[in-house]
């Protein structure tokens, strides 16, 4: 079996720092400025260790360097070099190259976020594809639900595919709250669905005032003295309404006493504050996914959880009967904070009204 692999060596640096997305050399140098870690060839040799325990005389053909070499090194699989660019390869040119250079590969694992799915995409892969979760926004239904994921269903690959949607989304206007999400296209990917994200779906389908009212509910339960850290979403957003206040639409805000102690917090700061105060989070899920952590929200890292006094999961009972029994997911990069936050969770899904709900680390076998 040969594996291409190809990673986006930039993708998640602006998660933490709080820039809602990682496209653009601009944004690139501020997140770095602003002390972001690269994480995506980790995320992708963290996938190809699930492979390569599975698919022993696997060959990985890849791109020289932080494109996928460093990785398949990391990783300890056997792997050649397609080809290279003499730089780090961080433009769409760079990403359409190298799908085409790998062209021949059985199976082409990419590590990164919608983005580069949709570089994929414009390259026209020549046979199925299948995304490592490691950018900032991973909306698109053709990406495994965690690395591991990505690592097992690239074992199990057995010739069969199904098409998987790629979700193209203005990340200027993401930064400035308005997710306007479009179908860019389709990929077709290995036929495992049960290991696969699926496409992020909206709130819409949610009766009027259903929001509200789990709004109404967290709101009531604050106690004073407390901070809160509201992560993005809808449901937050109608929490921040609740208290009079105006929230980031898609960034976590830091408040207590029903004002406004922080905007749009970066990891960092959220660290600092929840080792002075005793701080909650309040987290929605991502309709149509289920992850409460892991997605447009790496400022919840695992240093920062482990700090947290506790956290609240809201989502409408829609969003929850939406998921079919499957668990609520969180992917922080770490397996042994993931293990911590999964078991059994209250779910804020109305005015006096909570179910318990499991939650489950996505690099568990689902």
């Amino acid at each position: 079996m040969i594996v291409g692999l190809l990673v986006n060596p930039v993708a998640g640096l602006g998660g933490a720092v709080a820039l809602k997305g990682s496209d653009g050399a601009g944004v690139q140098a501020r997140a770095l400025a602003l002390g972001a870690v690269p994480r995506a060839g980790e995320r992708a040799a963290a996938a190809l260790r699930a492979l390569g325990a599975r698919r022993p005389g696997l060959t990985v053909r890849t791109v020289a360097g932080p494109m996928g070499e460093d990785s398949a090194r990391a990783a300890g699989v056997r792997y050649e070099v397609a080809c290279g660019f003499g730089e780090v390869g961080t433009t769409a040119a760079h990403t359409r190259a190298a799908v085409a250079a790998l062209a021949g590969a059985d199976l082409l694992l990419f590590a990164g976020g919608d983005g580069t799915a949709r570089d994929v995409l414009d390259a026209g892969p020549a046979g199925a594809v299948l995304g490592v979760p490691a950018g900032v926004k991973v909306y698109s239904g053709c990406f495994a639900v965690s690395p591991f994921a990505a690592g097992v269903t690239a074992a199990g690959y057995d010739g069969r595919t199904l098409e998987a949607e790629v979700v193209d989304l203005d990340e200027e206007a993401h930064r400035a709250g308005r997710v306007g999400a479009r179908l860019y296209g389709t990929l077709r990917v290995p036929a495992a669905r049960v290991r696969l994200s699926g496409r992020k779906t909206g709130s819409s389908a949610a009766p009027p005032g259903s929001v509200e009212s789990i709004a109404r509910a967290v709101a009531a339960e604050m106690a004073p003295g407390v901070s809160y850290a509201l992560g993005p979403g809808a449901t937050t957003l109608a929490v921040g309404r609740q208290l009079g206040l105006e929230l980031t639409p898609l960034g976590v805000d830091l408040v207590r006493d029903g004002e406004l102690l922080a905007r749009d917090v970066t990891e960092q700061t959220l660290l600092v504050h929840a080792m002075s105060q005793v701080t909650y989070a309040v987290l929605s899920v991502i309709g149509g996914q289920g992850f409460v952590i892991g997605r447009g929200n790496q400022q919840f890292s695992p240093r920062v959880l482990e700090r947290l006094a506790g956290i609240t999961v809201l989502a409408t009972q829609q969003k929850l009967a939406a998921l079919g029994g499957r668990p609520l997911l969180v992917d922080t990069g770490d397996p042994v904070a993931d293990a911590a936050l999964g078991g059994p969770a209250r779910v804020v899904t109305g005015h006096r009204e909570s179910v318990v709900y499991r939650i489950q680390s996505a690099s568990e076998d689902l």
